[in-house]
This record gives C-alpha cells, sequence and structure tokens, in this order.
C-alpha cells in the first residue's frame, strides 16, 4: 500500500532527524565538558587515549602496550 509505505518512510525520517538531534546535543555535551577539562589542566588528547584503553579487553591493552614499547624502541624515543 503507497499510503503505509509513505506514512513509515515519514516515521524513518522523523526519528532519524531526532537522533541526529541528540547526536548533536551529546557533541555539544562533549565539547562543553573537554573545555571544562582543559580548564582545569587536564590535557583531553590523553584523557581520550585513556577511554579507549580502558574499552580495550585487559590481554587487548596489555598486547598494544608492549607493541607501542616495541615500536618506540625500534624508533629510538623511550626514555
Amino acid at each position: 500500500n503507497p499510503d503505509h509505505a509513505a506514512q513509515e518512510l515519514a516515521l524513518f525520517i522523523d526519528r532519524k532527524e531526532r537522533l541526529l538531534e541528540e547526536k548533536k546535543g551529546i557533541g555539544d555535551d562533549i565539547r562543553d565538558l573537554n573545555d571544562e577539562m582543559k580548564s582545569q589542566g587536564y590535557d583531553v588528547r590523553t584523557v581520550d587515549t585513556i577511554i579507549k584503553m580502558r574499552a580495550l579487553d585487559p590481554s587487548e591493552r596489555i598486547e598494544r602496550s608492549a607493541i607501542l614499547e616495541t615500536y618506540q624502541a625500534a624508533l629510538g624515543i623511550t626514555d
């Protein structure tokens, strides 16, 4: 039924518009939080790296750290 398909499409479009607006709002909130962290002296890039590492499985985190150390040693950028 063409009327049903048109109604369904309109509902999908409405839902997607609402989700995109929510996404924009969340992006604004994250930007505000980053600004707040910066104003308190935190390095946002480092915080982002920590968040990514915390999302990893512990064994994956250990493996990535070991690979990073290996690459740094190969490039002579270790302490």
